[in-house]
């Protein structure tokens, strides 16, 4: 089974190669996970308008993607930037949101769960990202560390100790019963063991709660439905032959 990791942005070469022993060291046997990034995006997503730079280059490489012998593609990305979307224009390729997927492995282990993002911009995206995936009812807080996406692997310990501080007054003051990282490079801390152990509740790293997803419904056979997710109309026709089809300039001033 071949899975992508899709970051919508430009990566340093050194960091795709940590990244990617982690990833491969966390796949099941039998399981090739590759990195692939974009050379347009982002350098990192502390705001909507990020999200929304990164997406139309990945879908690029996702469309690319989804005629090839991948079985799976993961979002690098914890805001599920573009998911609908590039559900739709895959008919093959399984694409997996690590938000959505590590909420909804939260809401299997627990009754309430709190979220742990980035910077305060990214708080009403969490909230946002809970009630898409029909979850707000299970959602106690979105709580942010403050510390900028690219700061976070400069420290691991100040930030592990800030992770499992806000954990603490989740868990002590407001009865979360899990706690979900809302950013992948908090994920690729490889902090969650460690806080499971020192707080006592699951907590969900989304890069392995999305990478184990993808091979969990491969392995099923499932895929998203291409009812929910139709594949875009003007494709389908034959009136559009890719995506570059549906976008369209103007000729005229």
């Amino acid at each position: 089974m071949k899975i992508a990791y899709v970051v919508p942005g430009p990566m340093k070469r050194e960091e795709i190669s940590r990244r990617q022993l982690l990833l491969q060291k966390w796949a099941n046997p039998g399981v090739t996970v590759e990195i692939i990034d974009v050379a347009v995006g982002p350098a990192s997503v502390e705001s909507m308008y990020e999200e929304y730079l990164g997406i139309l280059e990945a879908a690029k490489v996702i469309y690319r993607l989804d005629q090839e012998d991948y079985a799976a593609v993961v979002l690098g990305c914890a805001g599920d930037p573009g998911l609908d979307g590039l559900r739709e224009i895959t008919q093959n390729v399984l694409v997996v949101g690590p938000r959505e997927a590590g909420m909804n492995m939260a809401a299997m282990l627990g009754h309430r769960f709190s979220v742990l993002t980035v910077t305060d911009s990214r708080i009403p995206r969490g909230h946002e990202l809970a009630l898409i995936a029909g979850l707000r009812s299970k959602l106690v807080h979105v709580r942010a560390l403050n510390i900028p996406v690219l700061e976070l692997a400069q420290n691991r310990s100040a930030a592990l100790e800030k992770l499992v501080q806000i954990g603490q007054e989740e868990v002590e003051h407001h009865h979360a019963d899990c706690l979900v990282l809302g950013c992948m490079s908090m994920g690729f801390l490889n902090v969650a063991e460690e806080m499971t152990v020192r707080l006592g509740i699951p907590v969900m790293n989304p890069v392995r709660t999305a990478l184990k997803t993808a091979e969990a419904l491969v392995m099923c056979g499932l895929h998203h439905s291409k009812n929910g997710y139709a594949y875009p109309p003007k494709l389908s026709s034959g009136k559009a032959k890719s995506l570059d089809d549906l976008l369209h300039k103007r000729t005229s001033p």
